[in-house]
């Protein structure tokens, strides 16, 4: 079990250790707190992420500002990959492809999984993972395919 997922076990069954999650998790990488995310489920396969509608993350018409998307597709991936892949792997986002569905107004709701298992390799390879962006009503409004650069740890 991955560290990130320990840390997730523990905190996540206390009051307010799923936001104290997502902001240990935005310490380590700061720039994912410019959307302030709150970690629903993280688990091998799985992970979910919602953002609060507020003026942080509003583009000039008052909707979401699609980088402020990306950024919660791209750490949502980024978890479920960390939490999915074997202890001797490493992982990168390679490349991300994008489309933008609806007007994305309201809290942001994002889902990440796979699109198939991690395989067995000795080298590097593309592991390509869906992210689906929906808002309160339940439409989606935005979707990411992000190709994860995945390959062995270096043994030092």
């Amino acid at each position: 079990m991955s560290d990130a997922l320990k840390l997730w076990s523990s905190l996540s069954r206390v009051p307010a250790g799923r936001w104290l999650y997502g902001r240990l998790l935005c310490l380590k990488a700061p720039y994912f707190g410019t959307i302030a995310p709150h970690f629903t489920v993280l688990e091998p396969g799985r992970c979910e992420i919602a953002i609060r509608d507020r003026r942080r993350v509003h583009n000039h018409i008052g909707t979401v500002h699609a980088i402020a998307l990306c950024n919660l597709a791209e750490l949502c991936a980024g978890m479920m990959t960390e939490v999915t892949i074997p202890a001797a792997m490493r992982w990168i986002p390679k490349g991300m492809t994008v489309e933008y569905l609806a007007r994305a107004k309201g809290r942001m709701h994002a889902t990440a999984t796979p699109e198939h298992p991690v395989a067995k390799s000795t080298s590097g390879y593309a592991w390509p993972v869906a992210v689906q962006v929906h808002d309160d009503a339940g439409a989606e409004v935005f979707r990411a395919r992000i190709d994860m650069w995945l390959s062995p740890r270096r043994r030092d």
